[in-house]
């Protein structure tokens, strides 16, 4: 599935319905990404910051993959080091803008890769 920057809207022919019902006794959240209840985050993701328990309350397990996608992503394109206080910031703003805003910003001149 490919979702486009805006955050929230996905790729043509995307079928919502192709997700695997949740397994009995997983945890469920309604998915702020997809609008529709699906399989929770198992735990929290930055315990003990206010961003990482929103996002363990709202965001499911197929969201959260596809932030990881984006995060690598920013983080090649930005050249990010993870050690620096000013990356780690960053990337918490452009997760609050992806799950919650309106979607994390691509960076500039950035290309997508070619479909195979």
């Amino acid at each position: 599935m490919r979702c486009y920057p805006d955050g929230m809207s996905c790729g043509p022919g995307t079928n919502l319905d192709q997700f695997a019902p949740v397994p009995d006794g997983a945890r469920k959240v309604f998915c702020v990404k997809f609008q529709r209840e699906m399989e929770g985050l198992e735990e929290v993701p930055f315990e003990g910051h206010q961003l990482g328990q929103r996002i363990y309350d709202t965001v499911s397990k197929d969201a959260w993959k596809l932030w990881v996608e984006h995060m690598k992503m920013l983080m090649n394109e930005y050249r990010l080091n993870l050690g620096t206080q000013e990356a780690q910031e960053f990337l918490l703003q452009q997760m609050e803008q992806y799950f919650f805003g309106e979607g994390a910003a691509l960076p500039p001149d950035y290309v997508a890769p070619q479909q195979k």
